[in-house]
């Protein structure tokens, strides 16, 4: 196959769907792989690192397009907004498209064109997908990253030391949310010495927290249903989320930092913060919200920007992993070569349905929206 890895168009993108390393395994299996100008350049990997390894380098990005049978890219479709870059007719899309946020006149021209679209947000949580898991990839990358910035933003050092002019008391890290980022998050704030905390609705998790070294925040709330079969957390009623947030009162204004990562795929993020818990906390404090491209936990979080709530700093970062560009796009080929080699069999596509991981994430195919 001929596999076309254009420069990434979303604002702030500095990823790249394919690095040099990944790109020579699949040359060396076969393969041909053509690259846009410049598309590395943000994750630091260079044309002429592309072209060592055998890869052509063309200077026009739509010409990536026109060549490729297959197309990997960092986002795309939803996740960009409405332009519909310029797939040709059959041609495969593998990348994290924004599902929940496409329109339906995108999934029309793909399926006008018959393009068959790989979205890996919605990649199943089964163990063999594991290696193909870009969201997770991308959030544990997120989490860590979340972290520094808090410890580079807060007046205070993590970790506690006894010196001769006294003894430094750690910070006190909350991180609201268990997930992959919210793990990540916890382990990085442990690792640089920081009294960590860590909540979560779903029960289930409180053993994975605590092996992490925090310590768990358990709140008096109805949790039975609060996670899908996936491990994913579902939405609750406003009742829940009205107690939860009253329990939180308690909770939040012991933080100097707090990270929240609560989210439900395809649905706006839970309000768990008040404005008036961030106004509880000390000045100098930091909130780094990485719920925020999906309305934000905090009151307060404005997505994209950094905000000053009484004298609390809080970040609404929307894109963490693409500050770590490097080893971001790294973690990502890995990702989408591990799709391919599933995608293929003996060197030909084959969409087989009852494979879950190929029905679950294809969203249009020959012609057809198979995921409205």
């Amino acid at each position: 196959m001929k596999i076309g890895v254009p420069t990434e168009t979303a604002d702030g993108e500095k990823r790249v769907a394919l690095v040099p390393d990944a790109a020579a395994e699949l040359i060396e299996d076969g393969h041909e792989v053509v690259v846009a100008a410049g598309a590395g350049e943000g994750a630091t990997f260079s044309d002429d690192d592309y072209e060592a390894v055998g890869c052509e380098v063309l200077a026009d990005r739509e010409a990536v397009f026109e060549a490729a049978d297959i197309v990997f890219q960092v986002q795309a479709l939803g996740s960009v907004g409405e332009d519909v870059d310029p797939y040709t007719d059959g041609q495969v899309v593998v990348g994290l498209l924004g599902p929940y946020d496409v329109a339906d006149e995108q999934l029309e021209t793909l399926a006008d064109r018959s393009v068959s679209a790989f979205s890996l947000e919605l990649i199943p949580r089964i163990s063999r997908a594991q290696s193909m898991d870009a969201l997770s990839s991308q959030a544990s990358l997120g989490g860590y990253q979340a972290t520094l910035m808090a410890a580079e933003e807060l007046p205070k050092m993590f970790p506690m030391e006894m010196t001769a002019a006294g003894t430094i008391r750690p910070a006190k890290v909350l991180v609201i949310g268990a997930g992959v980022a919210g793990l990540k998050a916890i382990s990085t704030a442990e690792r640089l010495g920081s009294d960590t905390k860590g909540h979560d609705v779903r029960l289930e998790v409180k053993q994975e927290v605590e092996s992490l070294g925090a310590d768990f925040v358990e709140l008096d709330l109805p949790t039975e249903g609060s996670g899908d079969e996936e491990g994913y957390a579902v939405e609750m009623g406003e009742e829940f989320y009205a107690a939860q947030r009253e329990q939180m009162e308690q909770v939040v204004p012991e933080a100097d930092v707090l990270i929240t990562t609560a989210a439900i795929p395809g649905r706006p993020a839970p309000e768990i913060v008040t404005s008036g818990m961030v106004e509880a906390m000390d000045e100098g404090s930091v909130v780094v919200d990485l719920a925020a491209a999906t309305g934000g936990n905090c009151e307060p979080t404005a997505a994209g920007e950094t905000v000053t709530h009484d004298g609390v700093t809080v970040h609404g970062p929307t894109n963490l992993p693409s500050q770590v560009s490097r080893t971001a796009s790294q973690q990502f080929a890995n990702n989408v070569t591990n799709f391919l080699e599933n995608l293929l069999v003996e060197g030909e596509l084959d969409f087989d349905f009852e494979d879950e991981i190929i029905d679950s994430t294809l969203l249009t195919h020959d012609g057809t929206v198979r995921a409205p």
